[in-house]
Parts: C-alpha cells; structure tokens; sequence
C-alpha cells in the first residue's frame, strides 16, 4: 500500500490522487504577515518514491557531475536508504528570475543585469525564463518566454529607485513558477537581501520555500562600508544571511559578494548547476502522518558540497 507523501520533484512519476491544500484566511498585521497566518497550497499526492534533485559543488562552487551512484549515500531521519533509480542528465528548465533594482542596491543594478545575462548563456531552446524586479512592489516584466534577448531589453528600461519589497517578490516568482511547463524549476535572486516594504514576513517565505518543488540560487551583493547608510550597516548583514536560508532550505546554493567582486563568474556557476544536477529516488520509510522528515545526500568524495532539499512533511 503506498504511503502518501510530499511531491519533491518532478510530476511524470505516477500517483493515485492529488491534493491542492487549502490556504487559510491571512491575517494582516502590518507591515507584515505573521508566518503563522501563511500556507503555501502545496501538491500533495500519493506515492511510494520520494525524488530528490542534488547539486555537488566542489570548494571554489564549480559543479560536480560525473558522479556514480555508489558515491550518494541518502540519509532519512538519519536512517540510510536504499536508492532505487538515479539519473543525471540535462533537462529543460523552467526559471524565475528576480533582480533587485530598488534603492538600496545602489550603483550595482548593471552588475545585476550583466550577472543575468551570462546566466542565459548557459540556457538551451528548450528553457523558459520570467523575470520580476524588486522596487517599492513586485514589478512583473515578462511573463514565460524563451526570447532572453528580450528579458535583458525589458530590464535594461527599467529605472532604478524605490522601496525594496525583496520578500513579497519572492513568493510572488515561487507562485508564478507553479504555472511552468517543465518538471525542473528553479529561482535566481540577485539581491543585497534587505527588504523595508514588504507584506509577508521572512519566516512565511522561508517555509514556502521549504515546501515548494524549487531549488533557489541566490547572489547576495555587498555594498562598500563607506557607502552604507546607518541603517543598512545593521540590515544588510541580516539580509545577507536571509538569502542564504532561502538557497539552504530549497537545495539550491548561495553566493555572498563583496563590494568590488563582479557577479559574472557566479552566474556562470549558477546556469551550470541548475543543468546539470542529479536525480536520485528511494522508497521512504513509514511514518506518522504529518511527521518531518528529515533528508540529507552524502557523497564518498572529501571536500565536495551536496545540496538538496531539507526533508518533507509526511502525509
């Protein structure tokens, strides 16, 4: 009898029934959501595999790809289990991309969009883009497309300035990527991390981002202490930190820049990591309904990073 769990990966695997969970009535409290009055609608289905998409980067953040199956250990609940299918090819993807181009970022909205640019070098036909700016509200300035000659256009006209609302364009991009038509999706932010002007709180986009099927890769960009605000000296290192949690939770990986570092290299990086990931299946053990469980990937290689989703509610 198969046991009824979190979809984590992509949906061409069978299951006998879907469940899209009720959001409850939010309950403002400005300027912010309380993480208690926030759910994400999350798929639920019936299923006896659980599918785990990994990404093995070495010290210097380069992918790592020509690993064999014997090399990944899975540990549920600190259990290991056995692994019953792995596969490691390239695959379309689906990406959300979110620049932030408010007031806070200062002078770094050009390293921004070259940062982007070089991040669709890596993209094949196949892949589809949306881009989302982050001013005084979430600005959308494409929907899907495969035309990123023209995501590059459309952020090359957009002014600078504002309100930064970096948290409530997050969740709207991991709403948006609901409506993807390839299995794999993934999230770039680039981003100081800071947010003055946002509804949702962090912890509210935090466990959405725990429980949605994509791997978040965000670039956290530094500004130079002689330019800081007061305000910013203390809010930026916070924000800084805030983005990495979001990568940490959803699998994806993080990178912190400082003031002078160019954001190109990493975006390089990042394209490449969202291609060429592993796909790794194992049967769960059972459990009590509504139960975490915790996952962790281990690889038999020293010095090698393996990131993937912190675990799934049981259901």
């Amino acid at each position: 009898m198969p046991f009824t769990r979190w979809f984590i990966s992509a949906p061409w695997f069978a299951v006998s029934s879907i469940l899209l969970a009720q959001i409850p009535q939010l309950e403002i409290h400005p300027p912010r959501i309380a993480a208690e009055s926030f759910r994400s609608p999350d798929l639920r289905v019936n299923v006896d595999l659980v599918l785990l998409t990994v990404t093995v980067t070495d010290r210097f953040g380069s992918v790592v790809n020509n690993l064999a199956e014997p090399s990944f250990t899975i540990l549920e609940d600190n259990t290991p289990r056995p692994i019953v299918s792995f596969n490691s090819e390239d695959a379309a993807c689906s990406v959300g991309v979110v620049i932030d181009i408010s007031g806070s970022m200062g002078g770094k909205t050009n390293l921004a969009a070259e940062a982007m640019r070089t991040f669709f070098d890596a993209a094949n036909p196949d892949d589809e883009a949306f881009l989302l700016t982050v001013s005084t509200r979430p600005n959308t300035l494409s929907g899907f497309t495969n035309d990123f000659g023209n995501l590059q256009s459309q952020l090359s006209m957009s002014r600078p300035g504002g309100a930064t609302a970096l948290v409530d364009t997050i969740q709207l991009a991991l709403r948006r990527l609901r409506e993807a038509r390839n299995p794999r999706r993934a999230l770039l932010v680039i981003s100081d991390g800071m947010d003055n002007h946002s509804r949702y709180s962090e912890a509210a986009l935090l466990r959405l981002a725990q429980e949605a099927d994509v791997q978040i890769y965000t670039i956290g960009m530094a500004t130079s202490a002689v330019n800081k605000k007061g305000i910013e000296m203390t809010e930026e290192p916070g924000g800084l930190a805030f983005l990495s949690h979001l990568s940490e939770r959803s699998g994806g990986l993080n990178f912190t820049l400082g003031t002078y570092e160019n954001p190109v290299s990493i975006a390089s990086k990042i394209g490449r990591a969202i291609r060429d990931r592993y796909l790794i299946g194992y049967h769960p053990s059972a459990s009590d309904a509504g139960k975490w469980r915790a996952i962790r990937v281990k690889v038999d290689v020293p010095q090698l990073h393996v990131s993937t989703r912190s675990g799934y509610y049981a259901r």
